[in-house]
Parts: structure tokens; C-alpha cells; sequence
């Protein structure tokens, strides 16, 4: 009973589970079911970082939004591009430009950023073409996943399995029906525990992962017997019969 209970079954580490899940007969090639999933749209937040670039068909001496090339300090005297790099926004939720000073920006989708910019490029350049992308969308991921750490995404749209496949996935231990998920947003931190065993976390307002979302992976409780005790069994059976044939040699 105690190596039974040491087990992992499927269930324990099928992902989007339901009650077809152990069915043999499945119909192949064909819409088993579907779900209808709400549209995911990122607000840029206080301390996000932004790359904004401009392109417009006005001389450059007089694109005062022109992406001019500084000498970075700490970087070797190498040169650098300040807007391709990227603007941090401030506490206030805004960002500096030149002649027409601070723009808010928190609050809204990286496309919303790009019109308003762009209705603001169209009163001072010719043609302007307005590029704006998040480029610090990250999120943390510890417990029993194959790597711990924080990870960079080049999209501000992924879902919460696609990120985790980035860590290189759960580990045979990992506790898929009970992840923590820790997210600050609008001033406030929340704490949530998941499901990843249920397909229904597919329609979960969680299904999409937010800029520095921490997850938290913990480990199922076969996990002691599986890591420590599991390992040392031959080395314990060895010294048990040391034992026994020490014994039974005194006997004698």
C-alpha cells in the first residue's frame, strides 16, 4: 500500500482534462467541442517599458520625433538607438517626447497607443507611420517546472501553458491541479489557484498570463517518497541486511 500510494496516475498529469478523457472511441478528424474564449488585451501599467518609433517622409532636421543615435554610458561608447530601446513608463503612466512633452499611456492596449500617437505625429511630420510594441512582457515561474526563472515574451498574448512550455515544461512532480498564480495589477496583488487539469481553464480569465505574473508550480505529495526516499532505497535495503547478517553472526 505504500508503493501504491507512491504512484502518479494520468490523471494526476493529463492537462484540459474532461469526461472523455479516458474514452477509447473518441470521433478522429472531426470538433469534439468548442469553446468560446474572451478577447485578450493587455493595458500597458506603470513601469512597463514601450519602443516607440517613428517613420515620416519630413527632413530630418525638422522630425522632431527622429530616432537620433546617442553614446550610451555603460555600454562601451557603443551607440544606441533611445527610442528603440524603449521609454519607461512613469508612476503617473506616461512617457516624454520632445516638443510636446509627456503622453499618458497606461490604460491602454499597445494599439490604442499607436492611434493616439499617431493622430499627434500627423500634426508635425509628413506621412508619419507610428510603431509601438511592449517589450518587457515577462513572468516568473518557480516550483516544478524544468526551469526556474524569469522569462521575456516577444508578444503581450500568451496564454498560461504556452509560457510554462517555455520553461520546458512541468516537472513528473508537479501538482498541475493546484498552481498559484500571484498578479499585480491596477495597485492591487492577487492570488489565485488554477486548475490546468480541467479544460475549462480555457475559457478562465486567468488563461492568459499579464506582465510580471509570478507562478508558482507545487509539488504533488508522492513527491518526498519519489525524491529522497525513492533514490535511497537500495542504499536503505543494504544497510537493513547488513544489520540482519550482523546479527545473525553474534548469534553464533
Amino acid at each position: 500500500m505504500f508503493f501504491l500510494d507512491s504512484c502518479v496516475t494520468n490523471q494526476k498529469v493529463t492537462l484540459f482534462q474532461k469526461e472523455d478523457v479516458n474514452v477509447k472511441n473518441l470521433p478522429k478528424d472531426s470538433v469534439v467541442r468548442t469553446y468560446e474564449v474572451d478577447s485578450f488585451n493587455y493595458k500597458i501599467q506603470a513601469s512597463d517599458i514601450v519602443s516607440v518609433r517613428f517613420e515620416s517622409l519630413t527632413q530630418k532636421e525638422f522630425d522632431i520625433f527622429s530616432n537620433k543615435n546617442v553614446s550610451a554610458a555603460g555600454l562601451g561608447g557603443t551607440t544606441v538607438n533611445t527610442l528603440l530601446i524603449g521609454e519607461l513608463v512613469d508612476n503617473k503612466g506616461e512617457i516624454p517626447f520632445p516638443v510636446i512633452g509627456k503622453v499618458k499611456v497606461s490604460g491602454l492596449t499597445v494599439f490604442e497607443i499607436q492611434d493616439k500617437l499617431q493622430q499627434l505625429a500627423d500634426q508635425y511630420l509628413e506621412s508619419p507611420l507610428v510603431k509601438v510594441r511592449l517589450i518587457n512582457y515577462r513572468a516568473t515561474f518557480l516550483g516544478e517546472v524544468k526551469a526556474e526563472g524569469t522569462f521575456v515574451f516577444d508578444n503581450h498574448r500568451v496564454n498560461l501553458v504556452e509560457a510554462i512550455a517555455r520553461t520546458g515544461g512541468f516537472s513528473d512532480l508537479a501538482d498541475r491541479s493546484n498552481v498559484k498564480l500571484i498578479r499585480q495589477r491596477e495597485g492591487k496583488t492577487e492570488v489565485v489557484y488554477l486548475n490546468l487539469l480541467d479544460e475549462n481553464f480555457i475559457t478562465s480569465p486567468y488563461y492568459y498570463i499579464y506582465q510580471n505574473d509570478v507562478i508558482i508550480v507545487p509539488a504533488l505529495k508522492q513527491r518526498p517518497f519519489r525524491k529522497y526516499f525513492g533514490e535511497n532505497l537500495t542504499l536503505i535495503v543494504s544497510a537493513i541486511s547488513l544489520v540482519i547478517l550482523t546479527i545473525n553472526l553474534s548469534k553464533n
